[in-house]
């Protein structure tokens, strides 16, 4: 492991806003789940995920244009989403947190109808048939977010990945899930979601890169 590896993991547990629990304490309680908001943002407002967060852009792009709600980045390696952490305290972004687990442990960590929004950004879209059920919108996977949503909870995918996103509209399709809008080029078409206006200007480091090698990007928000 590298130096600047190292310091950031260490520092990331100085950090008031990661929450790096173990597995056995996600399997045998998380103590802040259900307290998010009384707890950790101190408020009542509506919780976002941002499932798979890397680096924490679209997290902390979202938490400084949605002040009303308080949003968490969630992923595995601690040593990426350091990056918006700390960003997120040197501008003062107080309704921004970041928790490192396993997304198929995210509903060991948040109460049902706790989160009102998720977002799923350029995921590993698992191509091979062996790894289906590591499709961030696998069917076991949409049941883990059902589980923690509000009734009318709003999902998005935000994919470069073409198979992902036929895959999923299938999927929903099948499921007779309600889908609100998908669009399978959001810069190269003139229309786009009305409700999600930053939907364009929001992008992670990967977005950047798959445009950068003239891969489409495409979205879709339903519910589930």
């Amino acid at each position: 492991m590298g130096k600047n590896k190292q310091k950031r993991f260490d520092e990331n547990k100085t950090l008031p806003n990661v929450f790096q629990p173990t597995r056995a304490e996600a399997l045998e309680g998380f103590n802040i789940k259900g307290k998010w908001r009384s707890e950790v943002f101190k408020n009542g407002n509506p919780i976002v995920l941002e499932l798979g967060c890397g680096k924490g852009e679209y997290s902390i792009g979202l938490a400084k244009a949605f002040p009303e709600k308080n949003f968490i980045g969630i992923d595995i390696k601690g040593a990426r989403f350091w990056f918006g952490a700390k960003e997120a305290i040197e501008k003062d972004l107080t309704n921004v947190a970041f928790l490192r687990t396993q997304i198929e442990l995210v509903d060991n960590f948040f109460e049902t109808d706790e989160v009102d929004e998720i977002w799923i950004t350029f995921p590993d879209p698992q191509i091979k048939y062996r790894r289906t059920k590591h499709r961030m919108t696998h069917p076991e996977f949409l049941e883990r977010y059902q589980k923690i949503l509000k009734k009318d909870g709003i999902m998005h995918l935000k994919t470069d990945s073409e198979f992902l996103h036929g895959y999923t509209l299938g999927l929903l399709q099948g499921q007779n899930r309600e889908i609100l809008f998908a669009n399978h080029d959001i810069y190269g078409a003139p229309e786009f979601d009305p409700e999600t206006p930053l939907l364009r200007e929001i992008k992670t480091y990967y977005e950047t890169l798959f445009e950068s090698k003239g891969k489409t990007i495409t979205y879709i928000k339903f519910k589930l």
